[in-house]
């Protein structure tokens, strides 16, 4: 009787990969993604191309017009950093990035001072609420161009509403949009005016989403309104706070249709803010280079604006 012949175990083992290799050898060899692994690629596919239209495409232009000469009809040809170096040689750019600094803190202190005050009353249980909440979303509802105007006509000289109320009073009328501070003042107050709701709104729903035994557990440990406020209501909101901040200071910075509709930048260029520098340079001037130069220099100031504040938070956190 003959009897089998063992069979060593690194043959076993031999014979295993011999048989799991081939599997693994196709699927290395595979040449292209199946249709399950592309599927959600292809559907970032239409964001990605409206990205590239609506911005990729404006960016690029833009960075090639501040690299040229000519306007609008008529380009010119390459013209280095020309347009940059007189760009900063201009006494008009450096108001204009003073002017939108006054014009971007005072507005995201006032907005942030007004918002989270009246946030704070709005989370309260009172009788009509819903009505104040309406009526102080109204400057936020009614459209940027007619609210302006408006504020326009009761500012504008001494006979108009404004200046009449103060007559009223026995006080001397005040000419917001003739003089340099007053029309700086005028046009931060109604941005200020225009913007308050929407800080009203991001922080009152803050506050409703903070968990109320925090504040119980600070009754319990005998903490004062003013304790609840500090230790409790603005940790919690701190994040958004600063992300509201930014957006804000963003938004002051770009807008172009209060001082523009206010003042036109006056008097005396004191309310020319850097798009309106901008605007000034490409269609008033028929600058193009210009234009483009204070526009890209705008964009940089706000990406390392976003990402210091960024960075500061990251640190703190």
């Amino acid at each position: 009787m003959m009897l089998a012949k063992p069979i060593h175990p690194v043959q076993i083992s031999t014979a295993s990969r011999g048989a799991v290799a081939p599997a693994n050898a196709l699927q290395r060899r595979r040449p292209w993604p199946t249709r399950k692994e592309l599927f959600p690629y292809a559907l970032l596919v239409p964001s990605l191309l409206l990205i590239c239209l609506v911005i990729a495409y404006p960016l690029l232009s833009a960075i090639g017009y501040s690299l040229s000469g000519g306007s609008l009809l008529k380009p010119g040809g390459f013209v280095g950093l020309k347009n940059f170096i007189d760009l900063f040689a201009a006494k008009d750019f450096y108001n204009s990035i003073e002017f939108s600094l006054v014009f971007a803190i005072g507005n995201v202190l006032g907005c942030y001072a007004i918002g989270l005050c009246l946030a704070l009353i709005m989370n309260l249980d009172f009788p009509g609420r819903g009505a104040c909440r309406v009526a102080f979303l109204l400057p936020w509802i009614v459209p940027g161009i007619v609210s302006i105007v408006c504020w326009r006509w009761m500012l504008a000289d001494e006979h108009a509403l404004v200046n009449q109320f103060l007559s009223l009073l026995g006080m001397d009328p005040i000419y917001f949009l003739s003089d340099e501070r007053s029309a700086v003042f005028a046009v931060t107050m109604v941005k200020i005016w225009r913007s308050f709701p929407f800080m009203l709104l991001s922080l009152l729903a803050a506050l409703q989403s903070i968990d109320r035994s925090l504040y119980e557990a600070a009754e319990l440990d005998g903490a004062s309104r003013w304790q609840d406020f500090r230790y409790v209501t603005m940790p919690q909101i701190k994040n958004l706070s600063v992300v509201l901040c930014m957006m804000m200071t963003i938004w002051s910075i770009n807008d172009f249709e209060t001082p523009f509709l206010l003042t036109q930048g006056g008097p005396a260029k004191a309310t020319e803010s850097m798009i309106l520098l901008a605007y000034r340079y490409t269609f008033v001037r028929n600058n193009m280079g210009l234009g483009s130069a204070v526009s890209l220099v705008t964009l940089l100031f706000l990406m390392s604006l976003v990402i210091l504040i960024l960075h500061r938070q990251k640190e703190r956190a």
